[in-house]
């Protein structure tokens, strides 16, 4: 009985250390103090210390003299410091806390627009494989880019190392989402990946070798963050959530040739023939088709060429044949001597 009373206060004693060591982490994420940077979309914040006993806070434009002026946009009332949320339309930049002047008292936090990103790299040649493809057997490892890293430098965070959670997920071709990842260097969990720095390099934690595991096929990777339910609230696209990106894993180069595993049909390109087709328009009546004649050099017609009038063919009359000259008379001498020698015979 003693024995197991002894072990019952173990288990208890045990349990209560691991409660004391997760619970001021989570917990921290949330208590905000003087100047630190909260994100639109954070839930339950708690900002007590950051009020310094004021129950309102301001905010002012840039440019304008905050001594000497009221908030730009009018005081909110804080009626529950303890769970204080950060909503959508909230001006970014330095909030004050304010006296019941409507004057500034100091500054209570810095609002921020959440910024998240995620790149897939092949670390087995070194190559940026984001939204293109990976031969099989490469490993891989993911970059996240994110403006949330102020998030792990809250003065209440007590984690080892000083981070913040992203949740990585990839989607296989088929709609499972995997919660770990196979490599050469065993499993690695990709739920609530802790990030301490941004650029964060993970390690290379995806073997696409494990055929069974990471079939050929397209692939969909995304980032989310959801401190203090900031991705319930503000779900959009860049900001809690990255942009949801693909990987196309198979052996062959779909740009070389589409043998062996088939491509993403998106990945494919249809050839549409770029013969043209001419319409030649018909007549009633048939068309004579000649022998276009040789080419010659055409002659210059020079300006102001006259041109001679053709008239019409006539028929002409048929000339009248020409005598010789003096025919005529050489008739008449000559019947003149026949008769003078006529009329000498006679006499």
């Amino acid at each position: 009985m003693n024995m197991i009373r002894k072990n019952a206060k173990c288990c208890i004693l045990l349990l209560l250390g691991i409660l004391f060591l997760i619970n001021p982490v989570l917990a921290a994420f949330n208590i905000i103090r003087p100047g630190e940077t909260v994100f639109i979309g954070e839930q339950g914040l708690d900002i007590t210390l950051a009020m310094e006993g004021d129950t309102q806070i301001g905010w002012w434009a840039s440019g304008a003299s905050i001594m000497d002026s009221s908030p730009t946009s009018g005081s909110v009332s804080v009626s529950n410091p303890t769970s204080f949320s950060i909503s959508r339309g909230t001006n970014t930049g330095v909030w004050y806390h304010i006296n019941p002047s409507d004057k500034a008292n100091g500054t209570a936090f810095n609002v921020a627009d959440p910024q998240l990103s995620i790149i897939v790299e092949d670390t087995t040649v070194n190559v940026d494989v984001t939204d293109k493809w990976v031969p099989t057997d490469d490993e891989l490892r993911f970059r996240i880019d994110s403006n949330l890293v102020p998030i792990s430098q809250r003065t209440g965070v007590t984690a080892v190392p000083i981070s913040f959670p992203i949740t990585i997920k990839v989607q296989s071709p088929d709609g499972a989402v995997y919660t770990s990842l196979i490599s050469k260097s065993g499993t690695k969990s990709i739920v609530d990946y802790p990030v301490t720095t941004t650029p964060q390099y993970t390690d290379s934690i995806w073997g696409t070798s494990y055929r069974d595991t990471y079939p050929p096929g397209t692939y969909t990777i995304w980032a989310e963050c959801n401190v203090n339910s900031m991705k319930d609230y503000y779900d959009v696209a860049g900001k809690t959530i990255s942009r949801k990106v693909s990987l196309l894993n198979q052996d062959q180069n779909p740009l070389i040739a589409n043998k062996g595993y088939v491509t993403n049909p998106s990945t494919q390109i249809t050839l549409v023939p770029t013969t043209k087709i001419i319409t030649i328009a018909t007549t009633t009546a048939p068309t004579t088709l000649k022998t276009p004649p040789p080419t010659t050099a055409v002659p210059t017609v020079l300006p102001e060429t006259t041109v001679e009038t053709v008239m019409p063919t006539t028929s002409l009359p048929t000339p009248t044949p020409t005598k010789s000259p003096g025919f005529e008379a050489s008739i008449v001498v000559v019947a003149m001597i026949i008769g003078v020698v006529f009329l000498f015979k006679k006499q």
